[in-house]
């Protein structure tokens, strides 16, 4: 016997009460939708993934996030997203890619990303490669070597956790809770985005403050936020091909409680955690007059992908749970 989802009125009534308490202002650029056209008719992708690309709203959703980016760099920024999401797709859908083509895209996209455009790897070809090379060229150009090579090692750190998730579904291994956390925070590619944000100001910082450990946890509570929104509303698709790789999942199991009450506890979880964000942000220490804008800059970086992520859920069509 299946187990017992929550019905689509319940999730969408704790998905919009959650929105509702999200204090975190909600900000589009003003050239998401021009960017989205501009998606969908001119990236070298086939017509099927142009389909897919045009109901999903990707520009809308890098447009939420980096609502001050220039046009030319939303460009970019949506190139990067799209790219992201084709390989959680391709890992992660009906017809998934093997471990071992996990493993071998996830070294080619380091190693270009590290080495260079030029640098080419027979793990990654075709139309993820052309679409990475030309993500991935400004950002090379206009970026400090070492970020750069922050910025692969979140691409690393994210790969690595969809390669371990496709490990875990081989193997049947459902993970518990606090293990299950941990690797959604590599999955959900929310480290991935917050370097981005410097890309866009322009103000890159400096490897002692962006790994001081305040920001550290800001950065860890924003993911979880994200994630577990994300997670209530994939819980019907995560039900039927996660292997128990979804939170209210994995409290449902750990609780020995009915998924409609796990996706409760979810919620609780969740309003704790945006307690936390919201009590830690008020006691970042100052960096000195020269970092402290560029590290404010960070940090609204973190909390707008976290209502970023809530306002695209709701209404991109990759999940059924506008209400419309």
């Amino acid at each position: 016997m299946g187990i017992i989802l929550s019905s689509a009125g319940h999730l969408h009534s704790i998905l919009t009460s959650l929105r509702a308490a999200c204090p975190i202002p909600s900000q589009l650029s003003p050239y998401a939708d021009d960017v989205q056209k501009w998606l969908v008719a001119e990236l070298p992708l086939d017509a099927p993934t142009r389909e897919l690309l045009g109901s999903a709203g990707f520009a809308r959703y890098a447009g939420r996030l980096y609502p001050d980016a220039s046009e030319a760099d939303l460009r970019i920024l949506t190139a990067l997203f799209t790219w992201f999401f084709l390989v959680d797709d391709a890992c992660d859908g009906p017809d998934r890619t093997g471990l071992d083509e996990i493993r071998a895209l996830r070294d080619a996209a380091v190693a270009l990303l590290r080495g260079g455009v030029r640098l080419r790897h027979p793990g990654l070809a075709g139309p993820l490669r052309r679409l990475l090379v030309s993500a991935w060229r400004e950002p090379h150009r206009r970026m400090p070597a070492r970020w750069r090579l922050r910025f692969a090692d979140a691409v690393a750190h994210h790969l690595d956790g969809t390669w371990q998730e496709a490990v875990n579904k081989a193997t049947g291994h459902v993970p518990g809770v606090e293990e299950y956390v941990e690797l959604r925070r590599a999955t959900s590619a929310a480290y991935v985005s917050y370097p981005l944000v410097e890309f866009v100001s322009g103000r890159p910082l400096p490897d002692a403050v962006y790994h001081h450990p305040r920001l550290g946890q800001l950065r860890d509570i924003g993911n979880d936020l994200l994630s577990w929104y994300n997670d209530i509303a994939s819980l019907d698709r995560d039900a039927a091909s996660s292997g128990g790789h979804n939170l209210v999942l994995a409290l449902a199991t750990a609780h020995h409680v009915p998924v409609p009450t796990a996706v409760d506890l979810a919620a609780e979880r969740w309003h704790e955690s945006m307690r936390r964000f919201v009590s830690l942000r008020a006691t970042v220490p100052s960096f000195g007059p020269a970092l402290d804008p560029a590290v404010t800059a960070h940090l609204d970086g973190v909390a707008r992908a976290v209502r970023g992520t809530i306002d695209w859920t709701m209404e991109s069509a990759r999940y059924a749970v506008s209400g419309r």
